[in-house]
Formats: C-alpha cells, sequence, structure tokens
C-alpha cells in the first residue's frame, strides 16, 4: 500500500512583511512632499487597518502608496477588502481596511468541487479555513497546484504543507 501524499491550500499573509510594508509607506508618507503635512496615519491592528487622512485626494494617494509597498514586500493586494470612505473628526477622512485570511467555506466549496470534477484521483477534503488534497501520486498534486494557480479567485491561494 502506497502513502498517501497531499498539501493544503490556505489563503494568508506574512504578517512580518505586512508590518515591513506599512512602515515603508508611513516613512514615505512623512518624507513626500504632498503628503509630509497631511498628518496621514495609518494604523494597525488585529486583521485591520485604519487610514486616516486630510482629504479623500490624500487617502487615494496614501491607498496607491500603500499598495505598491505591499507588490514590493510580495504580498497579494487581494488580502485587502476596503470598506467605504467616511468622514472623521476634524473634516478629516477615514477608512478601514480590513485584512482577509482563510479560504471562505463557499470558495472551499467551489475549489473542492472543482477538484474532484477534474481530477479523479485526487481527494479534497475542507479542514476549516483550508482545503486538504491528498492522493497517492504526486505528479496528480502537481497537476492540481498548476490547475488552480491557473485560475483567478478572488482571495490569494497558497500551497502550503506539500508532502
Amino acid at each position: 500500500m502506497a502513502a498517501l501524499s497531499s498539501f493544503d491550500i490556505v489563503s494568508d499573509y506574512d504578517q512580518q512583511e505586512l508590518k515591513n510594508a506599512l512602515d515603508q509607506a508611513l516613512r514615505e508618507i512623512h518624507q513626500r512632499y504632498d503628503l509630509k503635512d497631511t498628518k496621514t496615519t495609518i494604523e494597525s491592528t488585529d486583521g485591520q487597518l485604519t487610514i486616516n487622512s486630510d482629504s479623500e485626494y490624500t487617502l487615494g494617494a496614501v491607498r496607491d502608496l500603500l499598495e505598491s509597498k505591499f507588490i514590493r514586500r510580495g504580498l497579494s493586494l487581494k488580502i485587502l477588502d476596503y470598506g467605504e470612505e467616511e468622514p472623521a473628526s476634524g473634516g478629516r477622512v477615514r477608512q478601514v481596511v480590513k485584512l482577509r485570511r482563510g479560504v471562505p467555506e463557499e470558495l472551499a466549496k467551489q475549489i473542492s468541487k472543482r477538484i474532484r470534477d477534474d481530477f479523479k484521483k485526487v481527494t479534497p477534503q475542507i479542514q476549516g479555513n483550508a482545503v486538504r488534497v491528498q492522493a497517492k501520486n504526486k505528479d496528480d498534486l502537481q497537476a492540481v497546484i498548476q490547475a488552480l494557480k491557473a485560475e483567478d479567485y478572488p482571495v490569494a491561494l497558497q500551497f502550503t504543507n506539500y508532502r
């Protein structure tokens, strides 16, 4: 009897890279001529960012700057879930950005159904916020990974625990 090989499909981000991207963005905000005097802040709490700025224009510039830093640090922009722009005290503008983590249940069902339909020798199994994929042959697992990478999903997918 051959042992089963497996891997997990997850949606996660590197906490340290996120912190580095935020630090770089704040440093550039305090140095850039057009953003220096706006007193813009980016607060990071558990699972969300809060951007507080002077106007909608500077808020858009900060969003663009933050996205460019995320890309440079290797973070996917799919983890960002922008909330509504809302007025804050003192005539300022605030926006809450939630950070997506984990594969939603509906998407996990869709991924496992696609794997079951297209790859007969592979068994997907939903485990919380991840999908475990098992097969006897590692080549089948590689084919599943390549097929999933070729599609565009609303969350950033990573393939971990490959054994």
